[in-house]
């Protein structure tokens, strides 16, 4: 396993310090793109899984925590700025990303915050390794993908994934779902509330994401469930159950209903803080400054 850390001349960030983390994956190498910003203890910030998901959508807040924490923000493999590969995306690529990841970058217990999907790999790998984290707050956190949460079964699923990374209609389909007209409709039904904030230079960079080389393999794998580390709501909820560090869920008031439900479901458990803010699954990039106030009580508790 290489766990070379190599400095990168990157531009695209938020300011901090842009990096490379090369990674094997079954004798495959990938290069996974990382920025850390700021001194103190140190803070993994994760981005959400989606057809636009990059580490620039955490990157206020990171700005914000920086002062009191050394923030690392990680783009997933195959998605952001880290390689894109044809591989077949799968929850076990990021399971065994995440734990030699940490354990490369990091030398004591760390603190996470994890955005949507984000969350059921952070719970895994917390009650797998009760050491790894020090605390975990989970942003409007999510553990079941948009065809399955919209009723599709997972031969449908399947269907569907296997077409959008077949090499030419592959392509044709996902641009269509990629066009700057539906990303700003996919923003305004259930990730922005505020749709002034949508706008048209906003969605041209997430337009630009969704273009880079290789890019609909992994964001086919989250849309059709096939990054779905938990299948169930009661595997989602015992996870939590058996977690031993302190957790605090932050929950969008506007979130989708079916989403709603499973936040409320998570947040009804014993030991678990939460608090709802303004927002919806992408209230980390929408109300940055309205995160950190609701959970830097918890991020500097004395709980352990």
């Amino acid at each position: 396993m290489s766990t070379n850390v190599l400095s990168t001349s990157a531009a695209i960030g938020f300011g901090g310090v842009v990096q490379e983390y090369l990674w094997n994956w079954e004798n495959q190498q990938l290069r996974v793109v990382y920025e850390t910003l700021g001194k103190g203890s140190p803070l993994l910030l994760l981005p959400s899984f989606s057809s636009v998901s990059t580490r620039l959508e955490v990157g206020e807040l990171a700005k914000l925590l920086a002062p009191n924490f050394q923030v690392v923000a990680v783009d997933w493999p195959g998605f952001g700025e880290s390689s894109r590969p044809s591989l077949n995306y799968r929850p076990e690529i990021y399971q065994q990303f995440l734990e030699d990841f940490v354990k490369a970058v990091f030398n004591t217990p760390v603190t996470a915050i994890a955005a949507g999907h984000a969350a059921s790999y952070v719970l895994q790998l917390a009650v797998k390794q009760p050491a790894t984290f020090s605390r975990i707050v989970l942003l409007a956190p999510t553990w079941r993908g948009p065809l399955p949460t919209m009723g599709a079964s997972q031969q449908i699923a399947g269907m569907v994934r296997e077409l959008v990374r077949s090499p030419i209609l592959g392509q044709a389909l996902y641009k269509l779902n990629t066009t700057p007209s539906f990303l700003s409709l996919m923003y305004r039904r259930h990730v922005f509330t505020d749709a002034a904030k949508i706008t048209p230079s906003f969605i041209e960079k997430k337009w630009h994401t969704t273009q880079q080389p290789g890019a609909r393999f992994a964001s086919a794998a989250f849309v059709t469930g096939n990054l779905d580390a938990v299948r169930e709501q009661s595997d989602f909820l015992k996870l939590v159950q058996s977690l031993t560090v302190p957790l605090m869920v932050v929950i969008g008031e506007s979130s989708p209903p079916k989403s709603r439900e499973e936040m409320n479901a998570l947040i009804a458990l014993p030991g678990v803080r939460s608090v709802v803010i303004p927002g919806s699954l992408g209230l980390h990039e929408e109300y940055p400054a309205v995160v950190l106030e609701a959970v830097q009580d918890f991020l500097f508790s004395s709980e352990n």
